[in-house]
């Protein structure tokens, strides 16, 4: 896997490249070196993704000759996953065909584009010799597929970088369009072929009055349904952190359809699937971080006593062993990601961006919107004062668990507003509520390992240890958040 960072050009038939040899770094000039590529594009029959911007193909000739799977990022840079030569030339290894499937949502890839492509690589190098950028001057013969193949040729330049950095490959750009080259028209060589035989579905939003509410809420629900879609590949490959982003991403969205029921309605299923998708998510997320605390933990206590604090194969138990359990919880993840509920919950939110049920509030202007984070905040002191009326010590800890979770909201909703300052004020007491539970569930999560211990005949010291440490945390922060509530409601009060 890594990561595309390039410009693409259009260029004539006629264009000549400049000479580069004397850009800022670049100590020699190789090439050019040429190549013959043959790539088959493969797509779902009615291009869902080619209208997401990403591609896959089967490519012969050159320097990588294999499949790619590329993923857009962000503008220029695409994620790129390969995978070695097959072959079949008609069937998508399946480890790729799994990674697109939240945008097949299981229909059939084909063959649908076929590009022969006469390469002529330059590369700029430093004096290491390390390559620093490439430049990629393509002649193309592009053939979309089908019953009535249709042929179109073209010739185009690509600057990617190596080793070098984004200001050299904004000087290769320069360099390039003043020589005649013009930014490329099309994201990507198979956008230009296809849009040129058929239209490329695109993907809707829905219409909103400039500065209503409606465009406040829908352009973030957009945002956070990018963001699981997203996350949605790299989750499948078990990347780092991206469990937490998409899980993230479902509970912000449900987090909106519920402060936000005055301006959009009918969500209420929708809510409930997304909180069972980010159940889901947070089992596998859960043990992750779980596992790194205990990990710390071991460290700091084995080095703060000279390992005489480590007792049995404590470090296996609380190692290993979860993440047996963590694997188990991606199997279950994956499964999930791979079935008609998930697929179905995927196409209500590519329904709620593109033609959401929006109230007569919609319209109102944005700034109405602000008696919402009014509304939220007020959630989060009932919750608050609940508690505090109950007398049992232990019952009013259980019950700030409920502040903590009106304060994520809260603060949420602060994001959706454009309302930093409340939103980090929010935060602050999600964070030392959060501190608090943490420990208590790490300190259910010891009680249960060293049960398991102890029926194995080990040694359960330093689980005892691990405990009162935990304790000691969940105590702090449970004795600190009268100090960061006094603060908070005060600055609060400010703002609102």
């Amino acid at each position: 896997m890594a990561l595309e960072i390039e410009d693409k050009f259009d260029v004539p038939a006629d264009y000549e490249l400049p000479d580069l040899s004397d850009l800022p770094g670049c100590d020699e000039v190789t090439g050019p070196r040429s190549h013959q590529l043959v790539a088959i594009y493969f797509d779902t029959p009615d291009l869902r993704l080619a209208a997401r911007g990403i591609t896959l193909r089967r490519r012969r000739g050159g320097t990588d000759p294999g499949w790619h799977l590329k993923l857009p990022k962000a503008k220029g840079v695409r994620q790129e996953i390969t995978h070695p030569l097959t072959r079949s030339i008609k069937i998508v290894p399946p480890e790729l065909a799994d990674l697109v499937l939240a945008f097949t949502r299981g229909a059939p890839l084909v063959a649908v584009a076929e590009l022969d492509t006469r390469r002529s690589v330059t590369v700029l190098r430093n004096g290491a010799g390390v390559a620093l950028a490439e430049i990629a001057d393509d002649r193309v013969k592009g053939t979309v597929l089908g019953d009535e193949p249709h042929v179109e040729r073209w010739r185009e330049v690509e600057a990617e970088l190596a080793e070098g950095d984004e200001q050299l490959l904004a000087k290769v750009g320069k360099r390039l369009r003043k020589a005649g080259a013009s930014p490329a028209a099309s994201a990507s060589k198979l956008a230009r072929l296809l849009g040129a035989a058929r239209e490329i579905p695109r993907i809707e939003t829905a219409r909103t009055g400039r500065g209503s509410a409606g465009e406040v809420v829908v352009g973030y629900l957009s945002a956070q349904v990018a963001a699981v879609l997203s996350q949605d590949p790299r989750v499948r490959r078990a990347e780092k952190d991206a469990v937490h982003q998409m899980r993230v991403a479902c509970r912000r969205l449900r987090s909106a359809l519920k402060s936000f029921k005055a301006v959009l309605k009918d969500t209420g299923t929708l809510q409930d699937e997304l909180k069972w998708l980010g159940c889901i998510l947070g089992e596998a997320r859960d043990l992750e971080v779980i596992r790194e605390r205990f990990a710390r933990a071991l460290d700091d206590l084995d080095r703060d006593s000279d390992g005489e604090l480590i007792a049995g194969p404590v470090r296996a138990r609380l190692g290993s062993d979860l993440i047996d359990d963590e694997h188990e919880a991606y199997e279950r993840i994956r499964q999930a990601l791979g079935g008609e509920r998930y697929f179905a919950v995927l196409d209500a939110l590519d329904d709620l961006v593109a033609g959401p049920a929006l109230t007569k509030a919609a319209a109102k202007p944005a700034a109405t919107l602000e008696a919402v984070a009014a509304k939220s905040w007020r959630r989060v002191v009932r919750a608050y004062n609940a508690a505090q009326e109950i007398a049992d010590p232990g019952e009013r800890e259980t019950a700030t668990h409920e502040v903590r979770k009106a304060a994520k909201r809260a603060r949420y909703t602060a994001e959706v507003l454009g309302m930093p300052k409340l939103a980090k004020r929010a935060e602050a007491v999600q964070e030392v509520l959060g501190l608090h539970q943490d420990g208590v569930v790490a300190q259910e999560r010891l009680t249960g390992e060293a049960g398991r211990a102890r029926r194995a005949g080990e040694d359960t010291f330093t689980y005892g240890v691990l405990t009162g440490i935990e304790r000691a945390r969940a105590a702090r922060a449970y004795q600190d958040f009268p100090r960061v509530w006094k603060k908070t409601s005060k600055a609060v009060s400010k703002l609102l």
